[in-house]
C-alpha cells in the first residue's frame, strides 16, 4: 500500500501532556475560572496563581477542594486523583476551617451551634480536615459536649426537642467520622462518656440517627479496646439490644447485630458460652428469622455480613466438643450411648431389661449397637475418638433422639432391617454428617473467617 504523508503545513492534533489537567475552579460570587493545572508544580504555587487571579491576599490561608458532595481537600498526596474536566472550589485552608468550626461549635447561640455542628459532621469525613481539627483537641471538646455540655439544654428539650436531637445527632456523627480515620486511640475515653453513649441506646431509641451513631460508637469501642470492652459490657446488656432488632429499620438492626457480634467476639472464652445461653433465652434466632430474614424487604450486603459473622461466632462455640475425644472409661459419656440404645429399643420393654445373665445382656447390647450403626459393636465409645467430629457427633445424636424421638426410632428400625448393601446406619451416618457440617460451616476457623 502506498504511504500517504501529511502535508508539511497541516496541523496534527497532539494529546495533551500527561501532567496537565484541565479543570474549572469556583469561588463564591465569581464566574468559574477555567485553567490548566501542571501537576509538576507545587500545589501552593497553583493556589497562589488562583488567588492572584481573583486578587485574594494571604494565599496560604486558602486551599482547593472537590466541588462535589465529598468536599474533600486536595493535597499533595491525592492531587493525582484530579481528572480532566473536574470542578474544584477555592476555599479556606483545612487549618483555618478547623479553627473556625472549633470556635463556632462553642457558640452560645443554639442556632449558630447547630449549624456549626452540621458543618463539622460534613467536613469530618475528610482526613485532611480531621487531622487539623483533632490537633486542636477537637475530640476532647466533642466528648465534653456529650458528657456534660448537653446537660445545659435538658430544660429546653420540651420546647426545643427537634433542635436538641439534631444537635446531638450531628455531634455524634462528627465524632464517629473523626474516629474512623484512626488518628486517635479509643483507649482515651472516660467511663462517663461510655455511660452517656450507652444511655442513648435506650433514652433516644425513638431517634433513629442518635441510636444508629450510638450503636456504631459502642461497636468501635468494643472492637478497638480491651478495656473499653469490659466497660461497655457492664453498661449494655443483650436485653437492651434485642428490642432494636424488632423494629423495621434495617440499618438499626444491622448496627445492633454488629454490637452483639463485637461483644461476642471480644468476650473471654469462659463468657462466650454464657452469652450464647442468654441469646438463646432471649430467642435471638426466632427474632432474627421473624424481623430480619423473613421481613418484606431485601437483606443488604452489610446485614448479610453481620448475620454471617454471628453464625460463625455461634458455630465456633462447638469447637471444643468437636475436638474432644470420647474417653471409653468415662461412665458419664458411656451413659449417653446407653441412652441412645434405650430410647431406640427399650421404650416398651424397659421393665425386662434387668433380667437375664450378664452375658445375655452383653450379647443383646452388641446386637443393638450394630443396629444403631456403630462400627465398634462391642465398645461403640471407640467410634467417637476421632477428631473432628469428636463428642459433637454424640451430642447431636442424643439431641435428635430426645427431641425427635419418633423420627429417631423410625430411622433406626428402618435401617436395621435393610440389607447391608442398602443400609444407611444411623451411627456412622451421624458421625460423618457432623464431620461434613463442621467442614462446611468452618467450625474452628474463627479468626480466618472474621478477618
Amino acid at each position: 500500500c502506498p504511504v500517504v504523508l501529511a502535508p508539511k503545513n497541516s496541523s496534527v492534533a497532539m494529546p495533551p501532556p500527561a501532567d496537565i489537567v484541565k479543570v474549572a475552579i469556583e469561588w463564591p460570587g465569581a464566574f468559574p475560572k477555567l485553567m490548566e493545572i501542571d501537576q509538576k508544580k507545587p500545589l501552593s504555587s497553583i493556589i497562589k496563581e488562583v488567588c492572584d487571579g481573583w486578587s485574594l491576599a494571604n494565599h496560604d490561608q486558602f486551599a482547593l477542594q472537590h466541588a462535589d458532595s465529598s468536599n474533600f481537600y486536595i493535597t499533595e498526596k491525592n492531587r493525582n486523583e484530579i481528572k480532566n474536566g473536574a470542578i474544584l472550589r477555592l476555599t479556606t485552608s483545612p487549618s483555618q476551617n478547623a479553627q473556625q468550626l472549633h470556635e463556632r461549635i462553642q457558640s452560645s447561640s443554639m442556632d449558630a451551634k447547630l449549624e456549626a455542628l452540621k458543618d463539622l459532621a460534613n467536613y469530618s469525613r475528610d482526613v485532611t480536615f480531621a487531622q487539623e481539627f483533632i490537633n486542636l483537641d477537637g475530640i476532647s471538646l466533642l466528648t465534653q459536649m456529650v458528657e456534660s455540655g448537653t446537660e445545659r439544654y435538658q430544660k429546653l428539650q420540651k420546647i426545643m426537642k427537634p433542635c436538641f436531637g439534631d444537635m446531638l445527632s450531628f455531634t455524634l456523627t462528627a465524632f464517629v467520622e473523626l474516629m474512623d480515620h484512626g488518628i486517635v486511640s479509643w483507649d482515651t475515653f472516660s467511663v462517663a462518656f461510655i455511660k452517656k453513649i450507652a444511655s442513648y441506646v435506650n433514652k433516644f431509641a425513638s431517634d433513629i440517627s442518635i441510636l444508629q451513631r450510638s450503636l456504631a460508637i459502642l461497636e468501635s469501642m468494643v472492637l478497638n479496646s480491651h478495656d473499653l470492652y469490659q466497660k461497655v459490657a457492664q453498661e449494655i446488656t443483650i436485653g437492651q439490644l434485642i428490642p432494636h432488632l424488632q423494629g423495621t429499620d434495617q440499618e438499626i438492626q444491622t448496627y445492633t447485630i454488629a454490637v452483639i457480634n463485637a461483644l461476642f467476639l471480644k468476650a473471654p472464652d469462659d463468657k462466650r458460652q454464657e452469652m450464647a445461653n442468654i441469646l438463646a433465652q432471649k430467642q435471638l434466632r426466632s427474632i432474627i428469622l421473624t424481623h430480619v430474614i423473613r421481613a418484606q424487604r431485601a437483606i443488604n450486603n452489610e446485614m448479610a455480613h453481620q448475620l454471617y459473622v454471628l453464625q460463625v461466632l455461634t458455630f465456633n462455640l462447638l469447637e471444643d466438643r468437636m475436638m474432644t475425644k470420647m474417653d471409653p472409661q468415662d461412665q458419664a459419656q458411656r451413659d449417653i450411648i446407653f441412652e441412645l440404645r434405650r430410647i431406640a429399643f427399650d421404650a416398651e420393654s424397659e421393665p425386662n431389661n434387668s433380667s437375664g445373665s450378664m452375658e445375655k445382656r452383653k450379647s443383646m447390647y452388641t446386637r443393638d449397637y450394630k443396629k444403631l450403626g456403630f462400627i465398634n459393636h462391642v465398645n461403640p465409645a471407640m467410634d467417637f475418638t476421632q477428631t473432628p467430629p469428636g463428642m459433637l457427633a454424640l451430642d447431636n445424636m442424643l439431641y435428635f433422639a430426645k427431641h425427635h424421638q419418633d423420627a429417631y426410632i423410625r430411622i433406626v428400625l428402618e435401617n436395621s432391617s435393610r440389607e447391608d448393601k442398602h443400609e444407611c446406619p444411623f451411627g456412622r451416618s451421624s458421625i460423618e454428617l457432623t464431620k461434613m457440617l463442621c467442614e462446611i460451616l468452618k467450625v474452628g476457623e474463627l479468626r480466618k473467617l472474621i478477618c
